[in-house]
């Protein structure tokens, strides 16, 4: 499938790839609002060869301890082959003449078991040596962390030391060397603050939010998809779409992949049911468990009423003011994938319509 949209973040996001690195960039926005989709789009399609981007996802990684954390970092494969990299030359070759797209830092096996035997900071300057050469090559380094909350296991596991040499280091990057552009995306806004205050990055960090359509484009992109798929949409067929599961891309891809052997009534009243069920399960849940969320020094409990007064703040509304609802309150309606916290803003959200038309129709 072709592309769409996004024009505005596009250009955002080349804007500051033209300009010296000087700030990390957060990429946030609600489960399936398309960042992955949108940052693989630019380094894919809208950068040439000037540019080396090391791309790293945390989701294909289970990360609970310091060794799984620097694994998921290096790697010591050269490109997508399982041949092993056996010296610094070829490390070099990689860098400098190898793919534009690297899944990894580049790294000799023996030099990657070092790092296990030293000191953390010894492979963020492993990594900074090399972004000097890609640097002094002509190239302009780009350093990509997908699914950051992918880190969160090990950061809060006795090893928060990791998130602040981590950001403290591409603040060096970024800030101080001006040497590395660095994006990190996550849906997690809550771990995203945390890392913002944990990583000491006042003045020193930059958002960029990827949201769900509005109405307007997400009606055209319903228009882009039956075109692409060869279906048939009347005006009243994409309004009702709309209604289900508002401008959340993936969802509505996932309606327009089924129209071929389901009705579009049928789909969309079997999407709305499987949300009802997984909302109402977790609220059944509530009466026999009360469950606690940690806030510095203090662990508060959980109440079904309080969940339930929170949830009926959205009947008449999509948005509202975190202000609104007690802190651990929507803290454990985060953590649960209900509601998407906008950090800049100060707002909640559920993460979509479909989740919204769930909580109106329990409550």
């Amino acid at each position: 499938m072709k592309f769409f949209n996004r024009e505005k973040e596009i250009n955002e996001i080349l804007n500051i790839l033209n300009r010296e690195p000087d700030d990390i960039y957060f990429i946030y926005g609600s489960i399936n609002s398309g960042k992955t989709t949108l940052i693989k789009h630019i380094i894919e399609n809208k950068l040439n060869d000037n540019y080396k981007i090391f791309y790293i996802n945390f989701r294909t990684y289970l990360i609970s301890e310091k060794r799984e954390f620097i694994e998921a970092i290096f790697t010591t494969k050269k490109d997508d082959f399982f041949e092993k990299i056996k010296d610094k030359s070829e490390v070099l070759k990689l860098i400098t003449k190898g793919a534009k797209i690297l899944t990894g830092i580049p790294i000799p096996e023996i030099e990657f078991d070092k790092l296990f035997e030293e000191k953390i900071n010894d492979a963020f300057q492993y990594l900074n040596s090399l972004l000097l050469v890609v640097k002094n090559s002509g190239k302009q380094p780009i350093l990509i962390f997908d699914e950051l909350q992918m880190i969160k296991d090990v950061v809060l596991n006795g090893q928060k030391y990791l998130l602040k040499e981590l950001f403290q280091f591409l603040v060096s990057l970024t800030k101080e060397q001006h040497l590395c552009h660095v994006f990190c995306l996550s849906s997690d806004s809550l771990f995203i603050e945390y890392v913002y205050n944990t990583g000491e990055l006042k003045d020193r960090a930059d958002y960029i939010l990827v949201d769900d359509f509005d109405k307007q484009t997400a009606i055209r992109f319903m228009d882009f998809l039956a075109k692409e798929n060869n279906i048939k949409l009347s005006d009243d067929d994409k309004e009702l779409i709309y209604s289900y599961v508002g401008g959340k891309p993936k969802l509505i891809v996932k309606v327009m992949n089924k129209l071929d052997t389901i009705s579009l009534n049928e789909i969309l009243n079997s999407m709305l049911k499987d949300e009802i069920s997984k909302l109402d399960m977790l609220l059944e849940i509530l009466d026999y468990s009360k469950p606690k969320i940690e806030i510095g020094d203090e662990i508060i409990e959980i109440k079904k009423e309080d969940i339930t007064n929170a949830l009926k703040l959205f009947k008449n509304n999509y948005e509202i003011s975190k202000k609104e609802i007690p802190t651990p309150v929507y803290i454990y309606l985060i953590k649960e994938n209900i509601l998407f916290l906008n950090p800049i803003e100060g707002t909640l959200k559920p993460q979509s319509y479909l989740v919204w038309n769930a909580i109106k129709k329990i409550l």
